[in-house]
């Protein structure tokens, strides 16, 4: 009776080591608790100006006339392409735009972002279609893709510098891509501006 006991508690210690590192294994993989917490980024347009003027001592102030030879302000990024976010995996929304700056160097942004936050997103370039509902969930990682980062926040305005040896035209869409489970948690299409 004694030797059932023994291989009884055994027993039960070993399971509840199993369950404990199922669990952990579990909490590790899936962060539950980022589906609480929201990242909220506002960058501003790159290249864009402050809206007020800033003057400094000597300068003309408002109201004083400016010098003809006085230098212009840089051009305004011109947006390229455009497509608003479908949903995915989860609840998506907002605007992707491909911009070219002024140096000819490239930028996507992300404006009014609002999908979940998840373990392991990125921001991805792709030749993929964007497709509706779950055959749109897995294609992003079929055919040439290219990674502009980490998302910075799952809500707001955000930034990703397109690498220099990246030609932004090889690429139609933008997936938020979850590269712990290979799944788009939202995509748009980049249509022509």
């Amino acid at each position: 009776m004694a030797r059932w006991r023994g291989r009884r508690g055994v027993r039960a210690g070993v399971v509840a080591v199993l369950v404990s590192g199922a669990l952990a294994v579990g909490l590790y993989l899936f962060q539950p608790w980022k589906l609480w917490q929201d990242e909220t980024v506002n960058e501003a347009l790159p290249g864009a100006l402050s809206s007020a003027p800033a003057f400094a001592p000597g300068e003309p102030g408002p109201g004083t006339a400016v010098p003809e030879s006085a230098p212009e302000s840089p051009p305004e990024p011109r947006t390229l392409a455009q497509g608003s976010f479908i949903s995915h995996e989860h609840d998506t929304r907002g605007t992707a735009k491909l911009l070219r700056l002024a140096d000819g160097s490239h930028v996507l942004r992300l404006e009014g972002l609002d999908t979940s936050n998840g373990p392991d997103l990125r921001v991805w370039l792709s030749d993929a279609p964007v497709k509706e509902g779950v055959a749109g969930w897995r294609v992003f990682d079929d055919g040439a893709h290219v990674s502009l980062g980490k998302l910075k926040g799952n809500k707001g305005d955000q930034n990703y510098a397109v690498p220099a040896d990246v030609d932004p035209a090889d690429y139609g869409s933008v997936a938020i891509w979850c590269d712990r489970f290979d799944v788009s948690f939202g995509a748009a299409e980049l249509a022509d501006a």
